[in-house]
């Protein structure tokens, strides 16, 4: 069957700029909301993130989730989808649909629109259900019938196929080492009452910025002692911490506050980005467009980075690179030995959980450590923030900060970078000895004052038109907050500006 995309896109353009996977994971979770009020009608549910190829679901009260359950939730997903009823995309005045959201217990959604001020309101419909627009979905229930329920302790996983038109996942969501954190985050996110962008902006409009701030920054503080206690406890094996995640995962600054810690401990680190290792791009391997494949491990020297590797580990002195993006070229930065016993080399990029990057250094002289950004912060119960939106605004801001890219030419890669992603990082998640959350329940606001003049300069008639506005459809629901703010040695920093730490 032929699917028409545009169809479901209020803001015009055409909607097949988005990914039609994403279209079509986006459609389903709009059945799952749709199915969870008739199935389970008095479950809270929170919708999650992409975990071991799954959208992770958690129920607001957790307790005794039983298959049956999530049984009944599965057969009225396909009822609908067998009775092909048509989905709707259209505006709202103010006054209806906030009367609507609250007469339906949808408090998340209810509570965001007191905070919104305008005078209509995007909703998506399904029969007489309505959930907050939150993205291009396909026009028919009947076009998604390939999903199913995974049922676990909090809740459930919401699979599908991995691409359009595709299989499923081999994965098992609850193997991943990424679900076990991202629960906890949820379940701080529970303790301080910030789980959706309403609740965020209540806090800001409360003056109690400040000290949810403070928070956010001693949580991800406490979580990377624990790795560093962990490294001390393998002091005299650990000679290299490989440090790797997606773009934008905040890999550089993780990697100066992991340094401080192990200060702490009396371990001195001396830290090595694999960005300095680039090839220049003309000697990069090409993708299927012609383009240089900067994602790829041979984008890389690796031969150089493992010459130098050794020399540092033989106690002889390296010369270190260093790579400007501006002008796409490698030079010659500071000299470093390897002197006391108690000294390790922090190697941080996209590729370092890959053993081809390092062949040649023993396994128990590795400590490798997987960064991301999972966000818990959702719009409402039903839409969430994916992680990947969060890393694209950080680097949306990143580029132009320091790197002199358009937002229209960092949309324009961000596909090709996800890719990357997938084939070079994410499957290398669970080989990590331990994984660090990046991402602040208070970051979107902050990033809101950089990236939202970005993305206006993308107009009509550009690719990335479509792509930017529902990236300013995202952050018109938060209250932007001035990064004065900010702490100095936030991860944060690394992409706004005015970090302590000098990269």
């Amino acid at each position: 069957m032929d699917i028409n995309y545009e169809c479901q896109n209020p803001n015009g353009g055409n909607a097949a700029v988005s990914h039609k996977s994403e279209i079509y994971r986006r459609t389903l979770s709009f059945l799952v909301a749709a199915a969870l009020r008739e199935a389970l009608p008095s479950r809270g549910v929170y919708a999650g993130h992409l975990l071991g190829g799954s959208y992770c679901y958690t129920f607001a009260c957790a307790a005794n989730v039983s298959e049956r359950e999530t049984d009944r939730l599965k057969e009225e997903m396909q009822r609908l989808i067998e009775r092909d009823i048509e989905i709707r995309t259209f505006s709202l005045n103010y006054s209806e649909a906030l009367a609507y959201f609250e007469k339906n217990g949808q408090e998340d959604t209810a509570l965001l629109l007191r905070q919104r001020g305008k005078d209509t309101v995007k909703v998506n419909q399904l029969n007489d259900f309505l959930t907050l627009y939150g993205g291009p979905l396909l026009p028919r229930t009947g076009l998604v019938s390939l999903f199913d329920i995974i049922p676990c302790r909090e809740g459930f996983f919401l699979d599908f196929p991995k691409e359009y038109g595709g299989g499923f996942t081999e994965k098992n969501p609850e193997v991943s080492k990424a679900f076990s954190v991202y629960k906890e985050y949820m379940k701080w996110g529970r303790i301080t009452g910030a789980h959706s962008a309403g609740h965020v902006n209540r806090i800001i409009a409360e003056g109690r910025v400040k000290e949810f701030i403070r928070i956010n920054e001693a949580f991800q503080a406490k979580k990377l002692s624990a790795i560093a206690d962990e490294i001390y406890k393998r002091r005299d094996d650990i000679k290299v911490v490989l440090l790797a995640g997606p773009s934008s995962s905040g890999k550089t600054t993780t990697a100066k506050q992991l340094s401080t810690h192990l200060e702490v401990l009396g371990i001195r680190a001396i830290n090595i980005s694999l960005d300095d290792y680039y090839l220049h791009p003309d000697k990069a391997p090409k993708d299927e467009n012609g383009q240089p494949d900067l994602e790829c491990l041979e984008a890389l020297d690796v031969d150089y980075l493992n010459k130098q590797l050794l020399d540092l580990l033989d106690g002889k002195e390296a010369t270190l690179p260093v790579y400007d993006f501006k002008t796409r070229t490698r030079a010659q930065g500071r000299t470093i030995r390897l002197g006391a016993r108690r000294e390790v080399l922090i190697i941080e990029g996209i590729h370092g959980l890959n053993d081809a990057l390092t062949p040649q250094i023993k396994a128990e002289n590795k400590f490798k450590l997987y960064v991301s950004a999972l966000s818990q912060i959702g719009l409402d119960g039903h839409n969430r923030v994916s992680s990947s939106d969060n890393r694209l605004l950080r680097r949306i801001v990143r580029d132009r900060q320091f790197r002199g890219m358009s937002a229209r030419r960092t949309l324009a890669m961000w596909e090709s970078v996800e890719r990357g992603a997938e084939k070079y990082v994410f499957r290398f998640e669970n080989s990590a000895c331990a994984l660090f959350n990046s991402a602040f329940d208070y970051e979107i606001p902050v990033l809101k004052c950089y990236a939202e003049p970005l993305l206006r300069e993308i107009k009509p008639g550009y690719p990335e038109y479509v792509e930017a506005e529902r990236l300013l459809y995202l952050l018109d629901n938060f209250t932007a907050l001035p990064p004065q703010f900010v702490p100095g040695e936030s991860i944060l920093r690394e992409f706004i500006g005015g970090s302590d730490f000098k990269y």
